[in-house]
């Protein structure tokens, strides 16, 4: 199931090529904005999973070149990610060790929305296409076998970086 908000943030399911309105289904969540109501049905998803389901077969939807797309999780609690955390030109014998690193959770924007690029001495800045997974419930010390029991679900992401900073602002 594809979950996603729409236009002023309505809870939607891609169906096809359509977006099928869901907001009915899920709105006994407690929420005060779309921040915390993806949080709420995250934690509750068990519940809620057959009426989405059914809800979304039910539904013709309209088409998903006639809404806004807004980003799915507005305001994450944690983006942490992951450097060098690819192998592309078989140059590697094993994997890097693990590096992790923080992203602004306020610099979370939508589908066709613009990036603001800070005013620093860059030599470039790019967009690198990632997945973000879904952790969905609380986590530590996970065995590497049992780390799916752990993600909810899977997302585009676009890390934005700049590169070529001075050591002194970077």
């Amino acid at each position: 199931m594809k979950l996603l908000y729409f236009n002023d943030f309505r809870l939607g399911v891609l169906k096809g090529d359509a977006v099928v309105d869901v907001s009915q289904v899920v709105r006994d969540v407690p929420h005060t904005g779309p921040h915390n109501l993806i949080s709420g049905l995250i934690e509750r998803f068990s519940d809620y999973r057959a009426a989405l389901e059914k809800a979304a077969a039910a539904g013709k939807g309209v088409a998903v070149s006639g809404v806004k797309i807004r980003p799915p999780l507005p305001k994450p609690y944690n983006i942490d990610c992951m450097a060098v955390n690819y192998m592309e030109d078989g140059t590697r014998p094993e994997p890097a060790p693990i590096n992790a690193f923080h992203k602004s959770a306020s610099g979370v924007i939508g589908d066709g929305d613009t990036t603001v690029l800070p005013d620093v001495p860059a030599i470039i800045f790019e967009g690198e296409a990632e997945m973000a997974l879904v952790i969905g419930k609380r986590a530590a010390n996970v065995p590497a076998a049992n780390a799916m029991d752990y993600i909810f679900g899977y997302m585009n992401f676009i890390d934005g970086s700049a590169r070529g900073l001075p050591p002194a602002g970077n």
